[in-house]
């Protein structure tokens, strides 16, 4: 396997790891700038809504960069971003400087698969992507979890390990990354809107983000909902993290062959309803490490599985078009993420620490709806199913 393929991932894996990480980091953050939780979490909005807003903005005026460059130019600027994070004195600077990073990521993660396939031959492209996409994944499982357990003390401390992985990454391409071939002409931001106006695709998208806005309220703010279970204490938190992402693999990983066997809509619609039980259970699975370990498992497990599901839709409606459709569902799921820490929020100010999970599950039953009114019964194919965008905390978050 090329170096340079090596060295993308370890690149989406610093970019994975910095979108999810502060879910893990809200204890020692607020302490630090003493600002209470729900503020705290407008961090991951921040950086969320930046890239779903930034990406389309940013691809369009790079169209022309040649491919090295820019991912150069990315990993610089979200790298500097992110050792500013670690300095920022204040709330508000450290808001500033998570848009900083988020232009970095929403610049990165789509050249850097597009630079994957340049890399390797057309017969190896798929396993090229699934590479650098598995950096994104490996982030959920282990960046994460070791983010929170190298934060408990010192929040900065995570943004450093950030920072380091970022231009290990940026070192590592700038010396052994060779010229890559011209991109080709590229849509423009228009064009990139346009498959909106069909109702399908409206109905696809419309699916991601109310499903990642039910799952990122409650993800973005899990060390709240599981502190009965934790008390506090970071090894646990990191154990429930930990398990969020070991199932979060394993959900992808079934999720590809449920769709292949059963068909899109009977993922998304099990996906869903899974999801909306597990929060309406919350308030008491998080009482305990047993249930919040339970919760750990189901909720990851059925996400990532409809996170396969939600690209596969859209390309099957389109297939020559697909990689405009998924971009389209890449930034919903963004928009999703942003919206969910505002959700989750206001549901925390609104029923409280324990039960503001109850607003996710009916946001996740929301999501059921919309499925099942927009989406019909196909016949499975043995096609290849396309890599889910990874949720940022889920992502990819």
């Amino acid at each position: 396997m090329p170096v340079p393929l090596l060295l993308l991932a370890l690149g989406t894996f610093a970019v994975g790891t910095d979108s999810m990480v502060v879910a893990g980091i809200l204890g020692p953050l607020c302490a630090d700038l003493g600002v209470p939780v729900p503020a705290a979490g407008q961090l991951v909005t921040v950086f969320a809504l930046g890239y779903a807003l930034l990406a389309p903005v940013l691809a369009a005026l790079t169209a022309r960069w040649p491919r090295r460059r820019l991912l150069l130019t990315a990993l610089t600027v979200f790298t500097a971003a992110n050792a500013l994070s670690a300095l920022a004195p204040t709330y508000g600077l450290l808001l500033a400087t998570r848009v900083l990073a988020a232009a970095g990521a929403a610049l990165y993660t789509p050249t850097a698969n597009a630079a994957a396939t340049a890399l390797v031959t057309p017969q190896r492209r798929g396993r090229a992507l699934a590479t650098v996409l598995g950096g994104m994944t490996v982030a959920t499982a282990l960046g994460v979890p070791l983010g929170t357990w190298i934060g408990h003390t010192d929040w900065r401390m995570t943004m450093w390990l950030v920072t380091a992985l970022g231009l290990a990454a940026l070192t590592g391409l700038a010396l052994l990354l060779r010229d890559l071939p011209a991109p080709t002409a590229a849509p423009t931001l228009r064009a990139r809107l346009a498959p909106l106006r069909h109702g399908p695709v409206l109905g696809a998208a419309a699916t991601t983000l109310v499903f990642f806005l039910a799952f990122q309220s409650v993800y973005i703010y899990l060390a709240t909902a599981v502190s009965g279970a934790t008390g506090g204490d970071a090894a646990r938190l990191s154990t429930v993290l930990l398990t969020c992402g070991v199932m979060s693999v394993a959900g992808s990983w079934l999720g590809g062959r449920l769709v292949d066997r059963t068909g899109v809509r009977r993922v998304l619609l099990g996906g869903s309803a899974a999801a909306a039980a597990a929060f309406t259970a919350l308030p008491w699975l998080g009482r305990t490490m047993p249930g919040a370990l339970a919760y750990a498992t189901v909720v990851p497990l059925a996400g990532w599985a409809v996170s396969v599901a939600l690209p596969h839709r859209l390309a099957s409606i389109d297939p020559d078009n697909a990689p405009l459709l998924i971009s389209l569902n890449s930034s919903a799921l963004y928009l999703g993420t942003a919206a969910g820490g505002a959700a989750g929020s206001a549901a925390i100010t609104v029923l409280g620490e324990r039960w503001f999970p109850l607003a996710a599950a009916a946001l996740a039953l929301t999501a059921y709806t919309v499925a099942a009114t927009t989406t019909h019964d196909e016949h499975p194919t043995p096609t290849p199913t396309p890599q889910p965008q990874t949720q940022p905390g889920t992502t990819h978050t």
